[in-house]
């Protein structure tokens, strides 16, 4: 019952850093800038006809949500199945997986650079926009093909899904990350000439944002290594005791 308890209490924290991560990711260098010209493709209109409201941006961006949702999802499912696998060397997958997690936060901090992790290794997803099906692919295809872009803040909840032993708890992770990153880009669809407005603001300010990725991964990274999660979830559970019904 307990482990019942300290899984739910943990899940908690984990799910936070899930959803920072994916707003942070949407707030990336390499996607926030693809935004408009996404919707736009998605749309079948240009940008200027996004903006001038030609043609709503908000099904296409849903279907794209729900197509990188997916791919996520299955992640998280395949992150917990392998976590369950190797159930008996748990701690030591925890260990390996903050080393790895800290080493891209520091490239994140401009430390060190990792070359691959510079790199776009986009999908194309067909020649034509303006349908839901080709948003849902072109979602799957960002999924698939935008990573080392977006490679670290995924591979740091993956990481966080694979040392849960749950198969639902990884799977919640990736969920809740997915609405990190989709959510913003449905705003975006709905209120597109104020996200637009906005996301010129945050231009100028793209190198802080991935400064602040550098530092969760950092600080996450950290928790694996020295099993402060559960140090944590036990703490919550002193402190609201309530949490343990949730189980």
């Amino acid at each position: 019952m307990l482990g019942i308890e300290l899984a739910t209490a943990a899940f908690l924290p984990a799910a936070f850093v899930a959803l920072l991560a994916g707003f942070l990711s949407f707030l990336s260098p390499c996607v926030l800038p693809i935004v408009p010209p996404y919707l736009a493709y998605m749309t079948g209109v240009g940008v200027n006809g996004l903006r001038a409201g030609e043609r709503s941006a908000v099904l296409p961006a849903l279907f794209f949500v729900l197509g990188l949702s997916t791919v996520f999802l299955v992640m998280g499912f395949a992150a917990s199945a392998f976590g369950r696998a190797f159930l008996q060397w748990q701690d030591l997958l925890s260990k390996l997986a903050g080393v790895m997690v800290i080493v891209m936060g520091l490239h994140f901090l401009h430390v060190f650079r990792i070359p691959i992790l510079d790199q776009e290794a986009r999908l194309e997803a067909g020649q034509q926009g303006g349908g839901a099906l080709g948003a849902y692919v072109l979602g799957l295809a960002f999924a698939f093909g935008w990573t080392p872009c977006i490679g670290p803040q995924l591979g740091m909840i993956l990481s966080l899904a694979a040392t849960g032993g749950e198969l639902s708890r990884g799977t919640g992770l990736l969920a809740v990350y997915a609405m990190g990153l989709g959510i913003p880009f449905l705003l975006a669809a709905i209120f597109v000439n104020r996200a637009i407005g906005l996301m010129n603001r945050i231009k100028p300010h793209l190198r802080k944002i991935e400064r602040a990725m550098g530092v969760l991964l950092v600080v996450v990274g950290v928790m694996l290594l020295t099993g402060a999660f559960s140090t944590f979830a036990f703490w919550l559970l002193e402190t609201f005791p309530a949490l343990a019904s949730l189980g």
